[in-house]
């Protein structure tokens, strides 16, 4: 469930008045994510999402995510624009909660994506990173290398979530503080392109969504972040060589790596790994029992984590 806070009829009515966009036919709520309010919005203009935002998203990054999107958007990446009010306001606020209303973009996202969509995702992901490479934005990413350590100390006793789980992360985070890169190519990243953030109709990408962990870190790092999401089946035990070296085809289509990108690959993917085991141990342990949202088991991402540290690792990222 993805309502954690109810509008008012009428405070919604005055919000639309705010914009050309109509009159209100209809709102309702959205049961897909975990993080913000969503409702889909029928006015007679048009169909909209409308979102307010919960505690994760701080109320002074959204200037951001509306320039970011704005930017994509000129760029002719299909992403969903932060709609402006006549007065060429952006986010507002309705509920008590900061919000916006974002353009509704056509398509599905995907639970078993075929080697094309994935060849289609990485590409779609290669022309966002083209479009950022000017791009001046910028903004610290909090779930990245430097932070990993501090969602390891918060979680508590890892063993609790899987016995011997401590020693991994522990050995894991040793590794990667001591060979993390410093100088690959960079900017504004997604850094949460799983296959619920991605749209499409057929074969084509329709929408890249949900950026509201987007921030400045290394490009390749957030490929490997679509290829572990994308690759692998359900329980991370198994990557598809076929949905794989679609991805890096599509990818590579739009973005020649550099050499030392394609060497840090399998490196920057036992860190997406890591972040996303680390993540979901966190909420595992203290997301209360009777909470809305459904936590997410971290073993696949250990599997993850497992496979990208074995010494053939290098192959998954061929785009044969």
């Amino acid at each position: 469930m993805a309502v954690y806070t109810h509008v008012d009829p009428d405070d919604l009515a005055a919000l639309v008045a705010r914009y050309d966009i109509g009159t209100v036919q209809s709102c309702k709520g959205i049961a897909e994510g975990v993080e913000n309010s969503n409702f889909l919005l029928e006015t007679t203009g048009g169909r909209f999402i409308l979102t307010l935002y919960e505690k994760r998203v701080s109320e002074g990054d959204l200037p951001f995510f509306v320039d970011l999107l704005a930017h994509l958007a000129a760029s002719a990446c299909p992403v969903p624009a932060m709609i402006r009010d006549r007065d060429g306001i952006a986010v507002q606020r309705i509920a008590g909660r900061a919000a916006c209303i974002i353009q509704f973009l056509p398509g599905i996202s995907l639970t078993h994506p075929t080697p094309a969509q994935c060849e289609a995702a990485g590409a779609a992901l290669g022309a966002m990173h083209r479009a950022l490479e000017g791009y001046g934005g910028a903004r610290e990413n909090s779930m990245g290398q430097r932070y990993w350590r501090a969602v390891a100390a918060a979680t508590g006793d890892l063993d609790a979530v899987r016995p011997g789980l401590q020693a991994i992360v522990d050995d894991e985070l040793a590794y990667l503080d001591a060979h993390w890169p410093t100088d690959l190519p960079s900017h504004v990243i997604h850094a949460d392109l799983f296959p619920d953030n991605v749209l499409t109709l057929g074969d084509r990408v329709t929408g890249l969504i949900d950026f509201y962990f987007a921030a400045s870190d290394f490009r390749a790092y957030d490929l490997v972040i679509t290829h572990a999401a994308w690759t692998f089946s359900a329980d991370g035990s198994h990557c598809d060589p076929a949905l794989a070296h679609a991805m890096m085809r599509g990818y590579g289509i739009k973005v020649a790596l550099t050499e030392a990108e394609r060497a840090a690959l399998p490196l920057l993917a036992r860190g997406a790994a890591l972040r996303f085991l680390l993540t979901r141990a966190h909420d595992w342990v203290h997301t209360p029992a009777d909470a809305l949202v459904t936590r997410k088991d971290p073993a696949p991402f250990l599997a993850r984590l497992l496979r990208y540290r074995a010494d053939d690792a290098a192959d998954l990222f061929a785009a044969a």
